[in-house]
């Protein structure tokens, strides 16, 4: 008898549409599985003749062959351990119903029967509901987390013996339905306006985020960097539904979904310690992975202590920076991963923290210059905005400013402002501008280029620099409701820079 489930595996950051043959016939007893089979897969061999063993089944001796098609694709993981099963048990008739193809079966099984959950649910469920699929059963720890999909029925089951008698109309399982309450919880008790004074610093983390646009903090111990930065994802717009199911289905797929709450309904913030490797920030590995500048995706990445990172480690960042995206080959293939989030990043300015205030610097000339040094220009050139903090005076003690939720909402007119004005573009943001688009939406009149060209020449900067000098400029135009830009804007977006002069340029010792 021949018999054919819906599957799905995972490959990088997609999923893949896989089916299960099953053709049981007279013969020598045999079991063989073939269609490119990693070990993980052969191996379900064992543990679905070992669970159905332990229900009390005992296959008749047939020859019996299992193909997963296409042949030509790899497969890996465990997801297959349940349609093998129940393709299985369909064709030796232990399975009345009729299995049909809008149906798609995801899990692994236990020696005992228990169905565990897998990495990237929600990816195959968006995959499968590409194809035209309408019910999905899987693990009951991975039913939540496809619930978010309204529009398809999701059946969470715990032991194979369940799956069986839903199959066969003995067992009534309803499907899982999305709470949404979860997204009323999804506030932060963390608030700018616990942030005293730093006002240039917090214009600036209103600009970055309204644009797109990467900041760098620099000042002393104790001046608010971290405590600023943290604070940043609470003024980012609340995630639409789409945006939700892009990140949920990242963290799905690299295991890092929290089992108390399955669904990414905050902005990420990923601050990564400074030990962390090139393969784990950018993602890598024998079977490709994503990174962590990947997992921040749609928020930000944060670098703490910045000189502490591996010189080689942030390096590799400058790529990913200008194309928002990471491209990983490995002999096991060659993977895509998107890394559309903001790179902000704190230091100090010294090893000891206190330079330029000689008075309590204790370090030398040359440690100053090396600390520094850690941080390239071609790696100052792609940050947007370069801001200064200095400790606070006494005077702003128990002094709170405006709230997150007042940010906000300036922050949400800008990026309307910037939607509707690239509603037929492919991008949204003016931290996305480039080449001819830049003279499209960034017109500069004659006393602008002006301007800009004197401060090309006295600087001597790059044409990156340039560029993402005037892109600071249009969202601060966007955020002064200004059509045009013009020279106070630039200059705003200049001083927003001026100060890399100061620590690694000709001013520093």
């Amino acid at each position: 008898m021949y018999t054919c489930v819906v599957a799905a595996d995972i490959s990088g950051l997609s999923a893949r549409i896989i089916r299960i043959e099953v053709d049981v016939n007279d013969g020598l007893p045999v079991f063989d599985m073939v269609g490119y089979l990693a070990s993980s897969v052969k191996e379900a061999r064992e543990r679905v003749r070992i669970a159905v063993r332990n229900l009390g089944i005992f296959f008749p001796a047939k020859r019996v062959t299992i193909n997963l098609s296409p042949a030509n694709l790899r497969k890996d993981g465990t997801s297959f351990d349940l349609p093998i099963a129940v393709a299985l048990l369909s064709a030796f008739g232990f399975i009345q119903e009729p299995i049909n193809d809008k149906t798609m079966f995801i899990g692994e099984l236990g020696l005992d029967g228990s169905i565990r959950p897998v990495r990237g649910v929600l990816a195959m469920l968006l995959e499968g509901r590409n194809e035209g699929i309408e019910r999905f059963v899987v693990p009951s720890e991975n039913a939540y987390e496809g619930s978010i999909l309204s529009d398809v029925e999701v059946i969470g089951v715990s032991n194979l013996k369940d799956c069986i008698e839903y199959l066969n109309g003995e067992m009534e399982i309803t499907p899982v339905s999305f709470d949404k309450s979860i997204w009323e919880n999804a506030s932060s008790d963390e608030d700018f306006c616990e942030i005293s004074g730093q006002e240039e610093a917090k214009f600036a983390a209103r600009i970055a985020v309204s644009g797109k646009h990467n900041l760098l903090f620099i000042g002393p111990p104790g001046s608010g960097k971290s405590m600023l930065a943290k604070r940043i994802p609470t003024i980012m717009p609340t995630l639409s539904l789409e945006e939700c199911l892009s990140i949920t289905k990242i963290y799905s797929i690299c295991g890092a979904l929290d089992k108390d709450r399955p669904l990414v309904t905050k902005r990420p913030f990923r601050s990564p310690h400074h030990t962390i490797t090139q393969t784990a920030l950018t993602g890598g590995g024998r079977v490709p992975t994503p990174g962590e500048i990947t997992l921040a995706s749609k928020g930000i990445l944060f670098l703490d202590e910045l000189p502490e990172f591996s010189k080689q480690t942030i390096e590799v960042l400058r790529q990913p920076m200008e194309e928002k995206k990471v491209t990983v080959s490995r002999l096991e293939g060659t993977e895509d991963y998107p890394c559309d989030c903001i790179f902000m990043a704190a230091m100090n300015p010294c090893r000891c923290g206190y330079y330029p205030d000689l008075s309590k610097c204790r370090c030398t000339v040359n440690e100053i210059h090396r600390y520094l040094d850690k941080i390239s220009e071609p790696l100052l050139d792609r940050m947007d905005m370069s801001v200064e903090m200095s400790m606070p005076k006494f005077a702003m003690y128990g002094k709170y400013g405006e709230t997150s939720e007042m940010i906000r909402e300036r922050v949400q007119k800008n990026i309307e402002i910037q939607h509707k004005r690239y509603l037929t573009e492919t991008f949204s943001y003016n931290g996305e501008l480039s080449g001819k688009t830049m003279e499209k939406y960034c017109p500069l009149g004659s006393e602008e280029m002006r301007f800009l060209e004197d401060y090309f020449e006295e600087e001597e900067v790059s044409f990156r620099r340039l560029t993402r000098i005037v892109r600071v400029a249009r969202t601060i135009a966007d955020d002064c409701d200004e059509i045009d830009i013009n020279s106070e804007h630039l200059a705003v977006a200049i001083s927003l820079r001026s100060i890399n002069k100061k620590y690694w340029g000709g001013d520093r010792l």
